[in-house]
């Protein structure tokens, strides 16, 4: 995937896909982190009172991938797999998609299902602002004041974005760079005297 990665920008529009008289919402979220599926899966169930099921599948990182599925009941395979093929489908990471099933009163079967499932969740990511991102890493930058104008300097002309600073009589400076230039950059600090450094990706 180089130093690029899509996601979604801001939570989809529902959508809707009916079968047989079943209705299910589509919809998706951007997340970071595992924490955040719970309380948007319960938002989603008091939303919809007279659900069945809400079934979801949920994908984070790039280089180390995490995911999840979840069928909520449903035969095993038959929603969380097919919502989490359209992640794949989509070529896309921290993200979660999750389908809201109100039952129409008639069986669609497991093929029926899987299909269903799967077409919510293609809609809910068709509807979705699908962007492309960078790799970063964050690195913080520690050192003395008397050093403070080199270091502003190197950050000038790298353009690099600063997402946290403390400056006293030991300054410290948190810088948000992309993964693939890191390595230039931490050489020029680290040529610095006077200047120490740590880095740490950034999900």
């Amino acid at each position: 995937m180089g130093d690029t990665y899509k996601t979604i920008a801001k939570p989809s529009p529902e959508t809707l896909f009916k079968d047989k008289k079943s209705k299910f919402y589509g919809y998706a979220y951007p997340i970071t982190q595992a924490a955040e599926v719970k309380a948007i899966v319960d938002q989603l169930k008091r939303k919809h009172p007279s659900a069945n099921h809400v079934c979801y599948a949920w994908q984070l990182g790039v280089e180390a991938i995490a995911f999840r599925v979840n069928d909520d009941g449903e035969p095993n395979n038959s929603a969380g797999l097919p919502i989490y093929g359209q992640i794949q489908a989509f070529k896309i990471t921290n993200v979660l998609v999750a389908v809201v099933r109100i039952f129409g009163g008639t069986k669609l079967g497991v093929g029926g299902l899987i299909t269903a499932y799967k077409t919510a969740a293609k809609n809910a990511l068709q509807s979705s602002n699908i962007i492309e991102r960078t790799l970063q890493e964050r690195l913080t930058v520690s050192f003395e004041y008397a050093h403070l104008d080199k270091v502003m300097r190197i950050i000038k002309q790298r353009k690099l974005l600063i997402i946290a600073q403390n400056m006293q009589l030991n300054c410290m400076v948190t810088l948000s760079v992309r993964k693939r230039d890191a390595p230039k950059i931490k050489k020029q600090f680290e040529g610095m005297q006077g200047v120490t450094l740590e880095k740490k990706a950034i999900p």
